[in-house]
């Protein structure tokens, strides 16, 4: 009996520290990933909407780009309704790319970049938030 506990108890102890999650000595978490380091910037993940040629699709237009915005309380509630935002970029988009976006021809940048913006004020109903656009592109799929 005693050599049975004499092997037992090293493989329960052994598997006893080995459970027990490794903390770090000072107790910190592990830093947050920040895209910038501008504490005004809220990121939006990129948009994607169809372009439609001769009644069909045949491409996708993607935009990416992100807001800046100085003021915390209205960054607070623009990252509070981020999908709401999110979902009247796309329908805004989505009713650009039928409307004037080409296959052989790149989208006039300020255009987008307006209509984000006038999207972003009336959603916000606040005028503290600048689109800042970093890439459009098309993808064509004929």
């Amino acid at each position: 009996m005693k050599r049975i506990i004499k092997h037992i108890f090293p493989a329960l102890a052994l598997s006893a520290i080995m459970t027990v999650p490794a903390q770090a000595a000072d107790g910190a978490r592990a830093p947050v990933h920040k895209v910038t380091q501008s504490d005004s910037y809220v990121m939006v993940d990129p948009l994607y909407a169809t372009v439609i040629d001769a009644s069909r699709p045949c491409g996708m237009l993607m935009v990416a780009f992100g807001l800046d915005i100085p003021d915390a309380d209205l960054r607070a509630k623009a990252e509070r309704v981020l999908p709401v935002l999110r979902d009247r970029y796309v329908r805004s988009l989505t009713a650009f790319s039928i409307a004037a976006v080409r296959p052989w021809q790149q989208p006039d940048a300020d255009v987008v970049a307006e209509r984000l913006q006038r999207v972003t004020n009336e959603t916000l109903k606040a005028g503290g938030a600048r689109v800042l656009l970093s890439q459009i592109s098309l993808r064509i799929t004929r």
